[in-house]
């Protein structure tokens, strides 16, 4: 009997599931076999020249993961516009490929950028509803030389509003969620560049950091990303934060990827008089300098302070990641700075220079939208959260104070001793967490950031993928370096990467299936044998369960029944994880005491549904009389 209540009811839950999924039209499957999920640049550009895959294949393969995923499913909120020329840019290319040949590694490669570099062909908002109708007359100079390289732009992706945070919200694009766990945030600035790409909705994507904002994002959503010694490229046409500390550049999936966008983008720009002093510059490209042996023999500075007040098992995996690198021949010293908490205390310049910078920014603007950080205030266009931040940077009165000058001499004082102490210690770089706490729960303060040391020093810093917690948050890794050592930095980050492969896809964003998001799938229970064997002639216990587990959602749905047994004796229907023969943790409780049919809808945490893939669950039935577990079966997707 239990059975049939079981199957009437399990209906309306798969119903509920999947109605995601219903009224969508029928799409013809991909005409070629290859998946952008996870390619980097090489393997994208050998598919094209093998005639495998035309950029305009590429192009609606990535638009298609952005339709399933960043507005639907994990509802990632990533993107806040696309380009309506992508689609012909990528028939351009393609043309130009069968006449000329490739342009080079980046022929007919699709990318993103924020939403603070100026596009003419896009507007550029900030991710701030005042800037909504801003069309900028010109590209910024880092979009400029990856179209010259021939990258198509999908699209622009959503930031902190105006750069000012690190949780990625904003009053234009909303809340932007982690891909490794859509209840947490992505980290931030450059928080939408950093979870499309960890999607795979493009093979790269352009972010811009004043304090961390390309390194948080590239810790929270297992990417790498480069804060650049100031003048490796061109902030010109990037709305500024604090032009002091601004830099721009890319995020990736791979340092490989991350060297050839830096390669298309870094170089002297008359525009920006940073890019053009005569100081030394790298002298080799960044694809150059990948070297699968770069740690062996380097010195490395373990920062011990930039460890402490963080999460155990975020500082755990920094550490173990230390441990990898001495493990491919690298040498680690320990290295104390004198009076860093005070320096890194007191060398921010963020909130002395953003009202004025963005005035100049906005004055050089054709018929800007706005024309202050206290208009923007007073006419209410902006989002709440961004209330305190703006409102006490507005209230500074003067570009120059003393303050500000003081500030400016930390600065120096902070890079000085750096430096020093690199060169007393012979030591390649500097290493620590990028972040050390865990990606915080979306509307939540995001605390433990190092991002100060590299933005307030003004050298340079790689952050690469270090692993994963138990709960499967993805970790980063920093490497600082002496000025322009950016490329002995990625080289490092490289070899790291090699040797550990860390990056993982995440799992609210699977491979799409016919063009569209997977639907739910179900595994079915019926009858498992008991653990205890019953007393001679008494009924065993039986199980009757369908598990229905949508993966983009990360949503458990169940209806289970028991018989054999009566009510009262039910002690509960459990979910526990444990390798198949062996004992482990409850998780869930199915069913309640007394129970004898239930159903419900879990949504699992990012390391319940890596559990549930490698089949480390399992449900148990506990009884009176048999406490210690009455039946247990595993649960194995298809």
């Amino acid at each position: 009997m239990f059975s049939h209540i079981l199957q009437a009811t399990l209906a309306a839950l798969v119903l509920s599931l999947t109605l995601a999924f219903a009224g969508r039209a029928a799409r013809q499957a991909p005409a070629v076999p290859f998946d952008v999920v996870e390619k980097g640049v090489p393997e994208l550009q050998a598919a094209m020249e093998a005639g495998t895959v035309t950029a305009r294949d590429l192009v609606e393969q990535y638009l298609a993961r952005i339709e399933a995923y960043d507005g639907q499913g994990p509802e990632l909120a990533s993107i806040l516009s696309l380009n309506p020329r992508a689609r012909d840019l990528a028939d351009i290319l393609d043309r130009e490929r069968r006449a000329r040949g490739p342009r080079g590694p980046l022929h007919g490669i699709p990318i993103l950028v924020k939403d603070n570099f100026d596009t003419v062909d896009m507007p550029t908002t900030g991710g701030s509803v005042a800037l909504a109708a801003h069309q900028p007359s010109g590209d910024a100079f880092q979009v400029r030389r990856l179209q010259a390289a021939g990258t198509i732009i999908l699209g622009k992706t959503n930031m902190h509003e105006l750069a000012a945070g690190i949780t990625t919200i904003s009053s234009l694009g909303g809340q932007t969620r982690n891909p490794y766990d859509p209840s947490r945030n992505p980290g931030g600035s450059s928080g939408g560049t950093g979870a499309a790409v960890a999607a795979s909705f493009a093979a790269f994507g352009l972010g811009s950091d004043t304090c961390g904002s390309i390194r948080i994002p590239s810790a929270h959503n297992n990417l790498a990303g480069l804060r650049g010694t100031p003048g490796l490229s061109s902030r010109d046409g990037i709305i500024p934060l604090s032009l002091t500390q601004d830099i721009g550049g890319p995020l990736a999936r791979t340092v490989t990827d991350l060297a050839i966008a830096l390669d298309a983008t870094v170089g002297p720009d008359p525009a920006d008089p940073a890019t053009t002093a005569d100081r030394a510059r790298p002298d080799s490209s960044f694809r150059a300098a990948l070297r699968a042996d770069a740690l062996k023999g380097a010195r490395l500075g373990v920062v011990s302070a930039l460890f402490e007040d963080g999460d155990p098992d975020v500082v755990d995996v920094a550490r173990a990641a230390i441990e990898e690198m001495k493990g491919q021949g690298a040498q680690t010293v320990d290295v104390t700075i004198p009076e860093l908490d005070e320096l890194l205390r007191t060398s921010g310049v963020i909130n002395y220079e953003f009202k004025f910078d963005l005035m100049d920014y906005l004055a050089k603007t054709p018929r800007p939208p706005v024309a202050s950080l206290a208009e923007i205030l007073d006419r209410g266009l902006y989002h709440a959260a961004l209330d305190a931040t703006f409102r006490r940077r507005s209230a500074v009165e003067m570009r120059d104070s003393e303050e500000y000058r003081k500030a400016l001499s930390a600065r120096r004082v902070l890079a000085d001793r750096i430096v020093e102490t690199l060169a007393r210690e012979k030591i390649a770089a500097l290493v620590y967490p990028t972040m050390r706490r865990r990606p915080a729960p979306v509307g939540e303060a995001q605390a433990g950031t190092n991002c100060q040391l590299s933005a307030h020093s003004g050298l340079p810093a790689l952050a690469v993928q270090a692993g994963f917690t138990e709960e499967h948050l993805p970790v980063g890794i920093e490497l600082l370096g002496a000025p322009w050592s950016d490329t002995t930095l990625v080289g490092l980050g490289y070899a790291f990467e090699q040797a550990t492969r860390h990056r993982r896809p995440p799992l609210s964003t699977p491979p799409l299936v016919d063009d569209a998001a997977p639907v739910p799938v179900s595994v079915e229970i019926d009858g498992q044998a008991a653990l205890v064997v019953p007393p001679a002639g008494a009924t065993p216990a039986r199980l009757a369960a369908t598990l229905t587990f949508d993966a983009v959602r990360g949503w458990l749905g169940f209806q289970a029944g028991v018989g054999g047994v009566a009510a009262a004796d039910v002690m509960a229907l459990t979910l526990h994880r444990g390798e198949a023969g062996a004992n482990g943790p409850v998780l869930r409780r199915l069913l309640e005491p007394g129970a004898i049919t239930g159903q419900g809808l879990l949504e699992l945490t990012p390391r319940e549904r890596t559990d549930l893939a490698a089949g480390r669950l399992y449900v148990q039935l506990y009884t009176r009389g048999r406490p210690g577990g009455a039946l247990r079966a595993q649960l194995r997707l298809p």
